[in-house]
């Protein structure tokens, strides 16, 4: 999320830090402070992304509290929700691409829906399941929504988890400070230092008439510059979170060391493979519960995360080719590996596999169709 790097929005951010700090005897200063500065800070970056946020989450919060009242017709509620947000979605998605076109439309506006909608299916979720009981204030609702440090590249907050946070009061010691800045500090390093330098030899690499081992390390080597900047961004992002006094989730969990696909994407963007497992493969897998069915629902997952990203045939393809692996690993009793169970040389071998299945299809996340195909290309050309 580009606008974490604009030293204002740094200088913001810490600015709202030192306010919820001074202000902390006030009982209910996280959540209204906090509701102010999402909105003024969107307001300042984008007035178009501000109106449009605006009136994205109002109406989620009318279906939403709708759902929670609801004595009848709750299922179908339910799914005309899901299916509205991701319908929106779809047609920003496809007016993005030039598919539609419509003089309202500018491409802020996905950039503020592709992790909001998430967040918002999570609360029609626990909305649907525990009803009335679990019914959020309006207030609580937009800072969930609308929270800054998560806005448009996640982690990706559990409804359930940040609403009980809103419900504590601010309270962030010195040691809770201290790590913060760290995290910040590690996350501008990552993404400053480390990604500015790696793109910079990527595109240098790029430029050359490409060979099997310019390919072979452009794939190493834009794996690596990805895991820095997403890292990076987490990092800041959890920094920010745990400074406002909100417990973000982890997004990275030594995803290097997994000895299987499927467990690599509990460890890689950790928050968005738990996202989808627990909206769709626990919701399906309690009536699907052969082998074959939980197959077949990978492969759903990873081609819908793969269309989540973009929706271009090179994604899609890519969610197939995850999915086909992880679907394989069911069906062949290889889904999990326990580290204390195996032998140290079989388990790092598998991770060695692991990696290599993951580095082949990693380029692909560059989203340049052109760059994708010329470095495939490469692998043949000895």
């Amino acid at each position: 999320m580009s606008y974490l790097l604009n030293l204002h929005a740094l200088a913001a951010l810490l600015g709202m830090v030192v306010v919820l700090m001074l202000t902390r005897r006030w009982p209910h200063n996280k959540r209204i402070l906090v509701l102010l500065f999402n909105l003024c800070f969107l307001y300042l970056f984008s007035r178009k992304l501000f109106l449009f946020s605006a009136v994205y989450v109002l109406v989620n919060y009318l279906g939403y509290a709708l759902l929670c009242y609801a004595a009848r017709w709750r299922r179908q509620l339910f799914g005309a929700a899901i299916v509205l947000n991701v319908a929106a979605v779809a047609g920003l998605r496809l007016l993005d691409m030039n598919v539609f076109e419509h003089p309202a439309f500018d491409a802020i506006y996905l950039f503020g829906l592709i992790y909001t909608v998430l967040k918002v299916i999570d609360a029609y979720y626990f909305a649907f399941y525990v009803g009335k009981e679990g019914k959020a204030p309006l207030l609580d609702f937009v800072n969930y929504l609308l929270f800054i440090p998560t806005f448009t590249s996640g982690p990706i907050l559990k409804f359930r988890d940040f609403i009980a946070d809103s419900k504590k009061p601010y309270t962030v010691s010195a040691a809770d400070f201290e790590a913060g800045i760290k995290r910040i500090v590690l996350g501008l390093f990552k993404k400053v230092v480390l990604v500015a330098g790696m793109t910079a030899v990527f595109h240098d690499v790029l430029d050359l008439e490409l060979r099997a081992y310019h390919s072979l390390f452009l794939m190493v080597w834009f794996y690596a510059l990805i895991y820095f900047d997403f890292s990076g961004y987490s990092d800041i992002a959890i920094g920010f979170g745990r400074l406002m006094g909100y417990t973000i989730p982890e997004n990275f969990k030594q995803p290097f060391l997994s000895p299987t696909l499927t467990q690599y994407w509990r460890n890689w963007h950790a928050t968005l493979g738990d996202w989808f497992r627990d909206h769709i493969f626990m919701i399906f897998s309690r009536r699907l519960t052969t082998r074959w069915a939980a197959a077949g629902l990978s492969v759903l997952i990873m081609v819908l995360i793969g269309l989540w990203h973009g929706f271009t045939w090179l994604y899609l393809l890519w969610g197939v080719y995850h999915g086909v692996l992880m679907a394989l690993e069911s069906l062949l009793h290889l889904s999990l590996v326990n580290r204390k169970k195996v032998s140290r040389p079989y388990f790092f071998a598998r991770c060695l596999l692991t990696q290599l299945l993951v580095t082949f299809a990693v380029i692909v996340y560059s989203g340049n169709t052109d760059v994708v195909l010329r470095i495939y290309k490469g692998l043949l050309n000895w």
